[in-house]
């Protein structure tokens, strides 16, 4: 079971209804923290709300949510009014409804999270939920407040458990019509397509988490470590030209020397 789970609740269908715990599928506690410093000092530097108008710093008491209706019109909103309109359980993950796995685009996909039992007498209704979306391939649609927001979410088996997605709301994915109309619909030819396809095998690989690694998080360290040791950092890999439009006369000349190119590498 996973430790330390960051939220804890109920995972519920109809009358079925488990505990489970929910962790964060991704992390960024390895990447790089800077902080801001007084370079005079060498203190840290904070940060503070401050009035826009008078420049003088605001307590917390008196901070407020306001929404603007105008120049220096805004509608206020208590902390009493926010919870009136939330979920009525925030530790409840209440199956709503059930879509194909299919239908749901990648670009609504925002951050993934594992779900599981949090003990061993959930575990049976655990994966009876599972077990039963993957067998009849859909995902499940609930509601769940999360970092301090209401949000739609996607509960897809994998494995042993389940990932659950938060979804992007609705005005947050644009509509990709104006950017797509533009383009041309012509098929292309049958030799260039041809070429690509022979082209996209050479560079076909098994995926592997290292074709994701950060070289500048890689840099950095090295960087970082040079100046702990007081040496000075070594230089910066040379930036590979940017391809001109000139080199190439056709797009056929382009895909031949292509593949003529990755052939000769792997020779």
């Amino acid at each position: 079971m996973a430790r330390n789970s960051f939220w804890k609740g109920y995972l519920k269908l109809s009358l079925v209804t488990c505990p489970v715990t929910l962790q964060p599928a991704v992390t960024q506690s390895e990447k790089l923290r800077f902080h801001t410093l007084n370079e005079a000092t060498g203190n840290r530097v904070v940060s503070r709300y401050v009035d826009e108008k008078t420049g003088k710093p605001v307590r917390e008491a008196d901070e407020a949510r306001g929404y603007p209706m105008g120049e220096d019109d805004f509608v206020l909103l208590e902390d009493e009014d926010l919870e009136s309109v939330a979920l009525e359980s925030t530790r409840t993950i209440d199956i709503e409804t059930f879509v194909p796995a299919a239908s749901i685009g990648w670009i609504w996909y925002d951050r993934p999270h594992f779900l599981v039992p949090a003990d061993k007498v959930g575990e049976e209704a655990f994966s009876v939920i599972r077990a039963a979306m993957a067998g009849t391939s859909t995902v499940g649609i609930a509601r769940l407040v999360l970092y301090r927001r209401e949000r739609a979410v996607m509960l897809r088996p994998r494995g042993k458990g389940i990932v659950l997605w938060t979804l992007r709301y609705g005005d947050e994915v644009r509509d990709q019509t104006p950017y797509f109309d533009g383009i041309e619909s012509g098929k292309p030819g049958a030799k260039p397509l041809k070429l690509m396809k022979s082209l996209i095998q050479e560079r076909t690989r098994d995926w592997t988490p290292d074709m994701v690694t950060d070289p500048v998080q890689e840099r950095l360290q090295d960087m970082i470590a040079a100046r702990q040791k007081g040496r000075k950092r070594r230089a910066k890999p040379s930036a590979r030209p940017a391809p001109q439009a000139d080199n190439v006369v056709n797009i056929m000349d382009a895909l031949k020397r292509s593949l003529k190119d990755e052939k000769a590498g792997k020779g």
